[in-house]
């Protein structure tokens, strides 16, 4: 089972979405459920490329913390 932290901005249009760990994997939505659904689809067709082109799927290096200040 692979992990992969995904970043999930607002935009004007709606939503956009990237993989630190997935050089040039990115999905749109107009909702943020759209935008994840598209994200989740986005992150299987890239490792399906990956494993055709015979590269190895990339080990997650990326964390995050949601940090709170007063």
């Amino acid at each position: 089972m692979n992990k992969f932290l995904v970043i999930i901005e607002k935009t004007k249009t709606g939503f956009s979405s990237y993989s630190p760990d997935l050089d040039g994997c990115v999905a749109t939505g107009r909702t943020k459920k759209e935008v994840e659904k598209n994200m989740y689809e986005a992150i299987q067709f890239h490792l399906e490329g990956l494993k055709e082109e015979g590269i190895s799927i990339p080990p997650a290096r990326t964390e995050s913390e949601v940090m709170v200040f007063a």
